[in-house]
Order: C-alpha cells, then sequence, then structure tokens
C-alpha cells in the first residue's frame, strides 16, 4: 500500500485556473519578451536549436521523457491532462497558443507536464474567450518552454526512435548532455502518486452514485459522469473495502501517468472490485482493469497521443475518430476470457476490451475527449446502463 500524496489537487478545485494566492492572470494582449538561447538535448546526443520561454527551469535545465502531440488545437487541455507527469510534451503543430488559455478548458488544476516544446508560441492571441496568454499561463505555474525548434525534425527522430529522456534549457550543450542522460523515463516509474487528490470529494448530481479513482483525473471525464450520477472522487491509494462501503452502483477507474506495471498496490484493490460492482476502466484505468484480470500491458515505441487516432468498433465495424494519450497498452494476447471490442487501425493496437462475467470494461482512448472528436461519448451511457441492469 502506498501512502496518499500530500500535494495533488482536485481537477475542479478552487486553483482550477488560479487561486488567490496565484497572481492574477494577464491580459490577452502580451508582448513578445526578448528571449535567451536555449538548446534541446535528447539522450541520444541530438541537438535542437531554440529560445527559452515560459518559466525559467532551476539551474538553468528542465528534464522529461518527451513525446509528440499531434492536436491542432486543444493545447490547454493537452498540458493540463494529468497523464503528462513526467513528460516534456512537443507539439507537431507549428503555432500553438493563438487564441490563449481561459478557465473552462483546463482539465485540471494545472499542468503536470516537466516542459513545452513548440515551433511557434504565440505572443499576441486572438479569442472572445481568451483570459491570458500561454507564455504568461506558463511562467505562473512554473512550466519551462522553449519556442522555434524545428518540430519537424524532432517529430521524425522521435517517431523513428521513440520517446526519449531529453533536457532543455539556458546551460551548455555539455551540461544539458549529461542531464538528458540521467533523465528519467516514465519505465517502472509510479507517478499516479504526485498527481492524485489528497481527500475525496464529490461532483455531479446525477441519479446514480459513482466512486471515481483519482489517478490523474480530468475534469471533462467528471462533467459526463455528472451528467448522470453523483461522483464520488477518491485518491488513489483508497482501499476497496471503503470504495464498496459507499454502495456504489459503480466505480471508474480514471486516465493517469506512468507506467501500469509500477502500479501493483492499485492493481489489487481493482482485483478486488472485479465482479461486486460494476467497472468502467479509461486509458491508465483501462491497463489496470486489464493487469487485474490478468493481462500484460507493454511500452508502446512513441506512443499515441493526439487527437485524430482511427478505431474500429467491432461490434459494428464502425470507425471511431478518437482522442488519445498514452505510452503504454495492454498485450491482447494475454488478456484471457475478455471480449475485443476496439482496435486502433494505425497500428492494431488494443483499444477495448469487455469482461462480462465481471461486469467490467475498458477503453485505451478519451471518450471524454478535451481535447478531440465525440464519436465516443456513447461509452458513459454504456456504463450507466450496466450500472442499471446491475441495480
Amino acid at each position: 500500500m502506498t501512502s496518499c500524496p500530500s500535494q495533488a489537487a482536485s481537477p475542479l478545485g478552487a486553483d482550477h485556473c488560479c487561486s488567490a494566492s496565484s497572481p492574477q492572470p494577464s491580459s490577452c494582449a502580451g508582448e513578445a519578451n526578448a528571449r535567451a538561447d536555449g538548446l534541446l538535448v535528447l539522450a541520444d546526443g541530438s541537438v535542437f536549436e531554440g529560445e527559452m520561454a515560459g518559466a525559467h527551469p532551476p539551474g538553468g535545465i528542465a528534464t522529461g521523457e518527451l513525446v509528440f502531440n499531434t492536436v491542432m488545437s486543444g493545447y490547454q487541455e493537452v498540458l493540463t491532462d494529468p497523464s503528462y507527469a513526467g513528460q516534456v510534451v512537443a507539439f507537431t503543430y507549428p503555432h500553438i497558443g493563438n487564441y490563449g488559455v481561459n478557465p473552462t478548458d483546463a482539465e485540471s488544476a494545472r499542468p503536470w507536464c516537466e516542459g513545452v516544446v513548440v515551433r511557434d508560441l504565440q505572443a499576441m492571441p486572438s479569442s472572445w474567450r481568451c483570459t491570458e496568454d500561454l507564455e504568461h499561463y506558463l511562467v505562473r505555474h512554473g512550466i519551462p518552454g522553449i519556442t522555434g525548434v524545428d518540430t519537424r525534425m524532432l517529430t521524425r527522430r522521435i517517431r523513428d526512435f521513440g520517446s526519449i529522456p531529453c533536457a532543455f534549457g539556458t546551460a551548455g550543450e555539455g551540461e544539458l548532455a549529461k542531464a538528458a542522460a540521467l533523465a528519467l523515463p516514465t519505465d517502472g516509474r509510479d507517478l499516479v502518486s504526485t498527481v492524485t487528490t489528497e481527500h475525496p470529494y464529490v461532483t455531479g448530481n446525477g441519479p446514480l452514485r459513482v466512486v471515481a479513482y483519482d489517478f490523474g483525473v480530468k475534469a471533462a471525464m467528471l462533467a459526463h459522469l455528472g451528467a448522470m450520477a453523483t461522483v464520488e472522487v477518491v485518491p488513489a491509494c483508497t482501499p476497496s473495502a471503503e470504495v464498496l462501503a459507499r454502495e456504489p452502483d459503480g466505480v471508474l477507474l480514471s486516465n493517469g501517468p506512468g507506467d501500469p506495471a509500477a502500479l501493483d498496490w492499485i492493481v489489487g484493490a481493482v482485483a478486488d472490485l472485479l465482479g461486486r460492482v460494476p467497472l468502467f476502466g479509461i486509458c491508465l484505468g483501462h491497463q489496470l482493469l486489464a493487469t487485474a484480470l490478468g493481462g500484460s500491458t507493454y511500452k508502446l515505441p512513441f506512443g499515441h497521443h493526439g487527437g485524430n487516432h482511427p478505431v474500429r468498433r467491432m461490434l459494428t465495424g464502425q470507425v471511431e475518430i478518437t482522442s488519445q494519450n498514452h505510452s503504454y497498452a495492454v498485450d491482447m494476447r494475454t488478456l484471457q476470457g475478455s471480449e475485443v471490442t476496439h482496435v486502433n487501425l494505425n497500428d492494431g493496437v488494443l483499444e477495448g476490451f469487455r469482461q462480462p462475467a465481471a461486469g467490467a470494461f475498458g477503453i485505451q482512448y478519451h471518450p471524454e475527449a478535451g481535447p478531440g472528436p465525440h464519436d465516443a461519448w456513447y461509452l458513459f451511457s454504456e456504463f450507466a446502463a450496466l450500472m442499471e441492469r446491475s441495480c
């Protein structure tokens, strides 16, 4: 059993965008600041030139596992997705920050990524919804970034050789190379404990009762659940007995960061819930559910991070365009006794399964979108139907 963290905040808490103790958001009519030269160095020795943006990293060096995301919009939702804890996000779309940021689009209390890499960070956003420009938002939350990077070449590097630790900042190339070599990948790391809520809280007012395990839950996910249920969000370390004592109609296993193979302390609780209450796992929750059923997981070369991945729904043959953010996947060959429900058409990765005998199903992609298409919203209705049949 792992102890609960002491610093993570609810995605719907008072600091959803800015708290009373935080500096107030700046105007969207920002001005470009003079930028210091910076370098991005990968653990394989590759070097990319750019200019520093966002917050100044301690000691002039920021590190993390570098991944790319292909969304053309929705950068605020991406940056505030807790699933990016431990990672540096490189956006393939060249212009980031065009429409600024606003409180509504945040998926959690703050950005959780270790840094941001872009081709062109816009200093003068234009949108009637904008309350702050992206760079001031990054500064306010202490997130470093680097702009002016050749993200096309960078993306090809990651695509060909896989996600890789990196370092970027104003330090010299030699220092950055050493930092990149020492930077930790997400393999074998429990990052859930860094992002989960410290205390239970309740959201939504629907007629059903749902307990949602917060492994890094997103606000859009809770909004969908809240329309059909009263949702009690609980820390990741909550024992299964405490969940069952709440007498829920169903349990959500949320998305979250890191390697599912490092989370045995969560898998045990999920295994205890199997067959006793309907379960719906999303992303990391899907992987943990599969593990509790005897399956195993593996790391994808560069992950699925974007808003346009085609997935076939096996029941109907329909192709859904989906929002995805995961570096790990379930090996469908190890998932005995379960029915495959969804498959990724790009690479054949398992995207969904169900286990009728246990009253459980999992989805690897993000049906709540945020950002992304709405093709998969029906899955929340399927969860509601499963709970109603079990009542």
